[in-house]
């Protein structure tokens, strides 16, 4: 380093040292500006707090014991002082923790509430001044503040104290009430009846759009606020067809200032109108009255239309071929019709007011009116039968169809009968079961018959067979061809005649022997045909879709299927034979189908194949019953059965089984 270089860095050096220096001195001077500046803050806080003591010890008698919140602010919202109550509200307690005022301001509110502080600063006061606050405690309360300055000796302001008081539930209810009469307001102006309220001096206080439109004023409902209805009855009676009794009537009610209900008025146009006049009292002071009007013109010519179908179905009450008797809860007869007089021999005068099951009833009978009045008056209806003496001794079969009778407060004050003689019927009734019985036995006979028939019938037939083949034994090789062939024949003829007599027993024996119904899976039924049938390897059986599951007999059901699958398989000359069992569900039943790729059926022949013993194809295996067994199955199941078939192309049987 030279010397220049030195001479620059000592010179660099004390002007650093002079800029510190005089740095030290001004801090210096201001740390004492400062100092003073403290000292006299402390004072004046110290004047503050000795200002708001003196204050608040002045107001303690008279705010400690208010049930509103009492606050002490300083100028910048730092609370004080306050009462319980306000601690209460805003759940902070300035003894023990310090906080703002301004800061529980709602965020929304934060312009409104220092437009207050304003106020209050230059002002001197706030009244009546709501605001939003954020409680601890208490969540979000609307507040009613009236609050002002306190001021020292100097008259300088130093604090402020307010009244805070929670109108969060009061406004509330404000706000209900006012909601509450909108809405009733707005109920009263569309209502269908018109409505008129008058003070004590007839003065109209409120009116709706409906009673101007009934009384032709053109003038909206607010407009007729304060006018005087001295005189409107005059104005109005013209549109009534009887004016001057109108004006009377309206005169002589409002004098007696008595509730009115129900009156009805005509107008000149034919429209009914319905009145009611209700008085209105405070504490026993007349303070006017409500008029209320309501056409009731549909309501009269319904009312006139009901009198007129009462008389008419009176009438036909009175004349109608079924006895009618109208009894009380005591079983007191009260009318009888026509009919009935008929029916029981006795006239009107002979029924009126005698006890019912006394009058016409068996002994068994009487126990079952007296127990069906007990249901009348429970509010039950039935039918029921009886047996009954006519007034000349002849014992009668009579059905009962009974139902309470209710007055118009709905209370059951006895009951009304409608009987129809049904002794000739009973009487047929008896016959039928006895044919039932006759014919029960009839058919356990023949059924019986057939089982005897059957035996006796296949005895031969198997003696027969037996000795062909005794004879083809004992002449082994003795025999020429032709021989052997008419042996053939007469065993395959004793096979076809022991199918016969089967097949006719088993189609006699279908709907006699009737077993209870359980669930049956025609899924597995048909699995297991499959496996029992012979089914030739170039045909197959497919399930087109799940079968359900049906309530039935499983003998019948496997009859079924066991024959249509038979004959698919039977009469099925295709190469590769084709069988589809398919199913679809209908709201009450189920309709199946079975379907293959034989020889078909020629439409000529469908109404005929479910006769008994009609055999399209003669064959030893056919006996012309198994279609007819089918058939059978399915009428006792209360299904159908119909076919679906071009010859050469296959046949489809279709048949329905209910749920």
């Amino acid at each position: 380093m030279n010397k220049e270089e030195v001479d620059i860095l000592k010179r660099a050096l004390a002007r650093e040292k002079a800029a510190r220096k005089a740095a030290e001195k001004i801090l210096e001077e201001k740390s004492a500006e400062l100092y003073d500046l403290t000292q006299e803050l402390q004072s004046s806080n110290e004047q503050l707090e000795k200002l708001v003591k003196e204050k608040t010890s002045e107001l303690r008698g008279v705010f400690e014991n208010i049930i509103d919140a009492y606050v002490v602010i300083d100028l910048w919202g730092n609370v004080l002082k306050m009462n319980d109550s306000a601690v209460s509200l805003l759940g902070y307690n300035n003894e023990i923790q310090d906080f703002n005022l301004l800061e529980l301001a709602d965020v929304s509110e934060a312009e409104h509430i220092m437009n207050g502080f304003h106020s209050i600063k230059y002002e001197g006061s706030i009244t009546d001044f709501q605001v939003k606050i954020n409680t601890k405690n208490r969540g979000q309360r609307l507040v009613h503040i009236n609050a002002s300055l306190i001021i020292d000796e100097e008259n300088n302001p130093i604090a402020a104290q307010g009244i805070v008081r929670d109108i969060t539930q009061e406004k509330a209810a404000e706000k209900q009430l006012i909601e509450s009469e909108n809405r009733l307001a707005t109920l009263i102006q569309n209502l269908d009846s018109g409505v008129l309220l008058e003070d004590e001096n007839r003065t109209i206080a409120l009116t709706n759009k409906k009673f101007c439109e009934l009384f032709k004023i053109p003038l909206n409902p607010e407009e007729l606020i304060g006018q005087d209805c001295t005189n409107s009855a005059e104005d109005s009676k013209v549109l009534f067809e009887e004016p001057e009794a109108f004006v009377d009537r309206i005169n002589s009610i409002i004098e007696k200032r008595e509730l009115v209900l129900g009156d009805e008025l005509v107008m000149v146009n034919g429209t009914v109108l319905e009145r009611d006049y209700i008085p209105i009292f405070e504490d026993s002071t007349y303070k006017g009255h409500l008029w209320k009007y309501k056409d009731i013109t549909l309501r009269q010519k319904y009312r006139q239309s009901i009198e007129a179908e009462r008389e008419k179905y009176s009438n036909i009450i009175a004349n109608m071929n079924l006895g009618l008797i109208e009894v009380s809860v005591d079983d007191e007869i009260l009318m009888a019709n026509n009919s009935f007089l008929e029916m029981s021999g006795y006239s009107e005068d002979e029924l009126i007011g005698q006890i019912a099951h006394n009058t016409f009833a068996t002994d068994d009978s009487k126990k079952r009116i007296v127990n069906e009045n007990l249901d009348r008056k429970k509010g039950l209806s039935n039918s029921y039968e009886i047996e009954v003496y006519r007034k000349d001794g002849v014992l009668r079969n009579w059905l009962i169809s009974g139902a309470p009778n209710y007055s118009l407060n709905g209370e059951v004050v006895g009951s009304i009968g409608i009987h129809l003689d049904i002794t000739n019927l009973k009487n047929l009734q008896r016959q039928k079961e006895t044919l039932l019985k006759e014919l029960e036995k009839s058919n356990d006979e023949l059924q019986e018959y057939a089982h005897i028939v059957s035996h006796d019938l296949k005895s031969p037939l198997r003696s027969i067979n037996a000795l062909v083949s005794w004879i083809k034994e004992d002449n082994n090789g003795k025999l020429d061809k032709l021989s052997l062939q008419n042996f053939d024949h007469i065993e395959t003829t004793l096979e076809k005649m022991e199918l016969l007599i089967s097949d006719v027993l088993e189609y006699s024996s279908i709907g006699s022997n009737v077993t209870a119904k359980n669930d049956i899976d025609l899924n597995e039924l048909v699995e297991d045909l499959k496996r029992i049938l012979f089914v030739p390897d170039h045909i197959s059986i497919n399930i087109l879709n799940p079968l359900p599951v049906i309530k039935g007999e499983k003998t019948k059901l496997q009859q079924l299927f066991q024959n249509l699958i038979s004959n698919a398989i039977k009469f099925n000359d295709k190469a590769h034979g084709i069988i589809e069992i398919d199913v679809k569900e209908k709201s009450s039943y189920y309709q199946f189908s079975i379907s293959d790729n034989g020889v078909g059926i020629d439409k000529q022949y469908h109404d005929k194949i479910f006769k008994i013993f009609h055999a399209l194809n003669k064959s030893k295996d056919s006996t012309g019953i198994g279609l007819s067994i089918v058939k059978k199955i399915i009428d006792l199941y209360k299904g159908e059965i119909w076919i679906e078939s071009e010859e050469g192309l296959g046949t489809t049987f279709h048949f329905t089984l209910k749920k």
